[in-house]
């Protein structure tokens, strides 16, 4: 049982004992200042008005009975007008090494949320071209935050939404149908700006000739839906293989056209009708969102008849609700935030509630090379494609990277930092901390140590030892937060400091050569737990511990 656990469990008997409620506002959590103790609790101070007693009073009591509960405790005392700080006994924080040891792999992991059916849909990139870097920071986060949640107890599903049936698609293949033209010596091609112009389109067309010479004389419109086809064929199979090499998997790969041909979007439209949220005007059909808190109301079938992305969207989640998801997340890029209020308000007309859905926004990436800025721009064919900063720094380093800040943030990823082999690196340095580890026991094992002894582990008392033992029972707690909140980032930050605990500690206290054998033996489950831990984190973020760097 955690630290914050086990206190919880310790004051709510105590308060029982009392005859005092649990309050609602009760908080648990560290002190701002560590010379405080391990926690501090509020509930004597929430409690008091309603238990008829003088907060310092009820703390007071409070305190007495934690000591007398549970030999875990050390020390508590009451701060200000009624706050409890505790301090737990080292034999506490030495009882989280075997606790490691037993659960492996397992360490970290809950169940909170069980019976839980959640679905992240992230990266959904249009088909028109390959993943640049941007999209790759979309996709770490989305599968890294399915592993937390999955981590955390819940049925957790990743999905690609194929944006297969709008006008970029015809655009698609108007692209490669001109440099078809261009290809077999047309000289009177004229290539419009709004048209896809990387070189992967013109691979693209010099495919298409190869099997089919034909192709040049068929009409521009049959002509520009073949070359849609094919292209969107072509580009999707890169895309697959593009993450499943960035390692990133996805349960579900879900056509917008096949909501379209199965009618979907038009039941979506005429539920929204029957419900009152939808009227004509102008011959357009409109959607009253402005009921829901959007700032106006927005077109789902535009007056030429043509259905607008929101409509389909529409239909879209109601289908992911049909198919009796409890809880939606979206990754979209920071600047579609303009377009949650309206979704939020397709959700309520949905009769599903609005804390179901949530929306993950993912800020722009500065590509950078020796901290010069890199180019992009997907439809003029002049950007680093996922794949390229894939090979040239590798896939552990790039989603290490991307996860590195909130994805709110914009994030400056420099391709030459991040391939040096320094603590300046964080990808380095929270990876070599579990090689290091990996390095320690081989080195025992080749002394002929006894890997299997348990060693005292109350001989492990240094503050640098106690610390790490304290950042280790906080993982389950971060990976709980991570997934309620949709932050995977918080799993890296708690490797960054997880990291720096160990290799503070490597440092300043000798391990395999300490004082005695019962000592090097206990240190040495010690940082074995710690590896443990990084371990089972960069799992997380779908991250590699090697074992020797």
């Amino acid at each position: 049982m955690r630290a914050s656990d086990q206190l919880t469990s310790l004051l709510r008997t105590a308060m029982a004992d009392l005859g005092v409620a649990w309050p609602d506002k009760a908080v648990i959590e560290p002190p701002r200042d560590k010379k405080f103790g391990d926690l501090a609790a509020n509930c004597a101070l929430v409690s008091a008005k309603a238990a008829g007693k003088n907060p310092r009073e009820l703390a007071g009591q409070l305190a007495e009975a934690l000591k007398r509960l549970s030999t875990d405790i050390a020390s508590v005392s009451v701060a200000g007008p009624g706050f409890l700080n505790v301090t737990f006994a080292p034999s506490f924080w030495q009882s989280r090494i075997p606790l490691v040891e037993e659960e492996g792999d397992g360490f970290g992991s809950s169940r909170a949320g069980a019976g839980v059916r959640a679905q992240v849909e992230f990266v959904s990139a249009n088909p028109t071209g390959p993943l640049h870097i941007g999209h790759g920071r979309g996709a770490a986060i989305g599968d890294s935050l399915v592993r937390v949640m999955r981590f955390a107890g819940y049925d957790a599903q990743a999905e690609y939404y194929i944006n297969d049936a709008g006008r970029q698609m015809q655009t698609l293949g108007r692209s490669i149908w001109l440099r078809v033209k261009e290809l077999t010596g047309a000289t009177d091609v004229a290539f419009p700006e709004d048209c896809y112009q990387g070189a992967y389109i013109i691979g693209i067309a010099k495919d298409m000739l190869d099997a089919d010479p034909a192709l040049a004389d068929m009409g521009e419109d049959d002509a520009v839906d073949a070359c849609r086809a094919y292209g969107m064929r072509v580009i999707m199979e890169g895309i697959r293989r593009d993450l499943d090499d960035f390692n990133v998997r996805m349960d579900a790969w879900f056509s917008e056209r096949s909501l379209v041909e199965a009618g979907a979007v038009e039941r979506a439209l005429e539920g929204l009708k029957a419900a009152g949220y939808a009227y004509e005007e102008d011959g357009a059909l409109w959607f009253n969102t402005t009921a829901f808190g959007d700032d106006k109301n927005r077109v789902l079938r535009k007056s030429d008849g043509s259905l607008t992305y929101f409509a389909s969207d529409i239909a879209y989640h109601a289908d992911k609700y049909g198919r009796g998801f409890h809880s939606l997340t979206d990754v979209w890029g920071a600047d579609h935030h303009g377009y949650i209020p309206r979704l939020r308000a397709a959700v309520a007309a949905l009769n599903q509630p609005r804390d179901s859905f949530d929306v993950v926004l993912v800020q722009l990436v500065n590509l950078l090379r020796d901290g010069e800025q890199i180019a992009m721009s997907t439809r003029a064919g002049a950007f680093e494609s996922l794949a390229e900063v894939v090979r040239e720094v590798g896939a552990d380093a790039a989603r290490f990277m991307f996860l590195s800040r909130k994805s709110d943030s914009k994030l400056d990823f420099d391709l030459s930092l991040v391939r040096q082999r320094s603590m300046d690196n964080p990808v380095y340095y929270v990876q070599y901390a579990h090689a290091r580890v990996k390095a320690l026991v081989r080195r025992a094992r080749e002394r002929g140590m006894d890997l299997a002894a348990q060693g005292d582990l109350s001989l492990l008392t240094a503050r640098e030892e106690l610390d790490m033992l304290r950042e280790i029972d906080r993982f389950g707690a971060v990976v709980e937060d991570a997934a309620a909140n949709k932050a995977p980032h918080y799993i890296s930050y708690f490797l960054m400091d997880l990291a720096g605990l160990l290799h503070r500690h490597y440092a300043s206290h000798q391990v395999l050569g300490a004082d005695n054998a019962e000592l090097a033996s206990a240190r040495l489950r010690l940082l074995r737990a710690v590896g443990q831990c990084v371990k089972n984190g960069l799992a997380l973020l779908g991250v590699s511990a090697p074992e020797s760097m």
